[in-house]
């Protein structure tokens, strides 16, 4: 054992030092993520508000990428934005406990908190994994992290399952309260580790060698594809708070169950990051259609039957979508875009994203309470039309090696 590990490089003791990071702060969002649909409904939230507010906070969260990748590129304080992201986002989610029965505004103001949180630390995060990752293999580096990271969304849903069980006495709205309070201790735990990563590693983009001559990034036609690509998935790719809410609102699950659910969910995203990962660097952008060929019909296996096991099958097809949206949809940024403009590159990925899973969290939202038949229809067709466009930007990126 004690050989094994001096074998690790240093850049990989940094990624998994990274990802043990993420493992504790998916314990503590994740964990939100799988009740905080029901728990918006508790508090008096309707289906298309719980859309809208999802859809919002994503749009919020990752257009903010864009702006902070921005700030990254130019400060190059990567720890810094690094820190204070992980310290809005970890605060967030366990103040929650503190909002009043009647107080979903106040839920939804913290949620959308909480996405600005990620907003902040996301690119600088990213770049200096991707610093790492450089030496390592984009696609294997960064399905570790993802991994790790949904080791966490795993556990943590299963310990607020778990610990919600148990109060047995209370209300739905004071068990969900409960749950959410006990997520402070994994988000100091975040914190605590995030600092001593910091002192270890305190200039990590050291791990990456410049490059001779430095290439200017440009959109080109490849990225500009691949950005349409990722629209089209993020488009149809439903918020788990949809989801949560409809399993709640139908019976299909009781409330301290839905966290099982999604913690199911996490389990085929950390083992799909893993396959993924490894599948990219050695096929590229194949890895990429083949994922999403599979996370495709999820909404029809969910939302198009009232039966629970195809629901946990449309769950697991959810999570592996997630798992590629994660690990190597970033890796394939990491690759088109050059060191010096990388926190650009992510944001921008990330805004497009972040916008276009707004547009489609609203319209489908909207459309749960009008026709299941067209809201799966909008989610599965977007998904499969953005298999074409990867097809496109990696036809694209070869002609572009080739001039």
């Amino acid at each position: 054992m004690k050989k094994k590990l001096k074998q690790l490089t240093p850049a990989m003791t940094f990624i998994l030092l990274m990802g043990i990071i993420s493992m504790f702060s998916d314990m503590t969002h994740e964990s939100a993520s799988g009740i905080r649909g029901a728990y918006l409904s508790l508090l008096g939230a309707s289906a298309a508000t719980i859309g809208f507010v999802s859809g919002l906070g994503e749009l919020v969260g990752y257009s903010l990428r864009f702006v902070f990748g921005l700030i990254t590129d130019k400060t190059k304080k990567y720890w810094d934005l690094t820190i204070l992201g992980y310290g809005v986002d970890m605060l967030a989610v366990p103040a929650l406990a503190l909002v009043r029965e009647d107080g979903w505004i106040w839920a939804c103001i913290l949620l959308i908190v909480e996405r600005t949180g990620k907003a902040i630390k996301k690119p600088a995060k990213n770049t200096i994994l991707s610093f790492a990752a450089s030496s390592e293999g984009v696609g294997r580096s960064f399905a570790i992290q993802e991994a790790l990271d949904q080791i966490g969304a795993f556990i943590g849903p299963l310990m607020l399952s778990a610990v919600m069980a148990l109060k047995v006495g209370s209300s739905e709205y004071e068990s969900c309260r409960f749950g959410f309070s006990l997520l402070l201790i994994p988000a100091l735990v975040t914190l605590g580790l995030l600092f001593y990563a910091r002192r270890k590693y305190p200039a990590p983009e050291d791990f990456e060698k410049a490059a001779e001559e430095s290439e200017k990034f440009r959109f080109r036609p490849s990225f500009l594809l691949y950005l349409a690509a990722i629209g089209l998935f993020a488009f149809g790719f439903v918020d788990f708070s949809l989801i949560s809410m409809h399993v709640y609102n139908n019976g299909l699950i009781q409330t301290e169950q839905v966290p099982l659910l999604y913690a199911g969910a996490m389990l085929a995203d950390a083992a799909a990051a893993l396959f993924f990962g490894r599948m990219y660097d050695k096929t590229g952008f194949r890895a990429l259609t083949i994922s999403t060929a599979l996370s495709a019909p999820f909404a029809l296996f969910i939302f198009g039957f009232h039966s629970l096991p195809l629901t946990v099958l449309g769950a697991a097809l959810w999570g592996i979508g997630m798992g590629a949206q994660e690990s190597i949809f970033k890796a394939a940024v990491s690759s088109m875009v050059p060191k010096q403009n990388r926190a650009a590159g992510y944001g921008i990925f990330e805004c497009a994203f972040g916008f276009f899973w707004f547009l489609g969290s609203w319209l489908c939202g909207v459309l749960y309470d009008v026709s299941l038949p067209a809201l799966i229809a909008v989610s599965a067709g977007a998904q499969a039309l953005a298999i074409f466009f990867y097809a496109f930007s990696a036809s694209a990126a070869k002609k572009e090696k080739a001039a």
